[in-house]
């Protein structure tokens, strides 16, 4: 089975993966491309580089701590899943989750990926079915609920990632506990400007910092652990 997993499964994953990722970035530059070549709509070569910059100063980080960050859950299969669907923290990465433990595999195996890969392909399908309705009717729903319920909506991904963070802080309690103090002590550091030196340091500083110090912590406790048994 892990020779099939490594041999068979994952070189099927990248080549379908990379098909259907060039598909997605062709099918989103497919509007752009109507109205440069269709109506001659083209804007000009510095809206385009303003445009760009200002995206890649708020989410630029992202395109590399996120796959960093979510591979290790989510595998080969369930990276090009997410990326391509998108709601990828408040939805792909939590129902991934969730079934890996209602499925009792852990996270970076061969097991936790394929069971990840099914949990994920289950929430882009309810996804998609209950986005259309929304579309459709979110907004009379949405007038139809209470001030209350609405701005209880605001706090629905915090509550989330804190259950997320319980979740593997169970299992990984010493180093959960170790990066929730770092994390504390970068982002008072941040709001206190000791990082203004670093242009946009506040938008992506903490995310990054995070990620980087984790996968240290966690590379040296294994260190440690194999010393320890060795």
């Amino acid at each position: 089975m892990n020779n099939y997993y490594k041999d068979e499964y994952v070189p099927k994953v990248n080549k379908i993966g990379k098909i259907t990722g060039y598909l997605g970035v062709l099918v989103s530059f497919t509007p752009a491309l109507v109205l440069a070549l269709v109506f001659g709509i083209l804007p000009k070569p510095a809206a385009l580089l303003t445009a760009f910059v200002s995206g890649a100063s708020a989410f630029g980080v992202l395109w590399f701590v996120e796959p960093i960050s979510y591979f290790p859950v989510v595998g080969s299969a369930g990276t090009y899943m997410a990326f391509l669907s998108g709601n990828i923290s408040n939805m792909r990465i939590p129902c991934a989750s969730m079934a890996q433990v209602s499925a009792e595999v852990e996270p970076g195996t061969d097991k936790g990926s394929i069971i990840a890969t099914l949990g994920m392909a289950v929430s882009i399908i309810i996804n998609v079915a209950v986005l259309t309705i929304g579309a459709v009717l979110g907004t009379s729903v949405l007038a139809m609920l209470p001030d209350g319920v609405r701005t209880a909506l605001n706090y629905l991904l915090p509550a989330l990632f804190g259950a997320l963070l319980i979740q593997f802080g169970i299992k990984m309690k010493k180093h959960s506990i170790i990066m929730v103090v770092i994390a504390l002590v970068l982002y008072f550091l941040i709001g206190m400007g000791v990082f203004n030196w670093l242009p946009g340091a506040s938008n992506w500083l903490g995310t990054l910092g995070c990620v980087f110090i984790s996968i240290a912590v966690g590379m040296a406790t294994m260190k440690n652990a194999a010393k320890t048994a060795a």
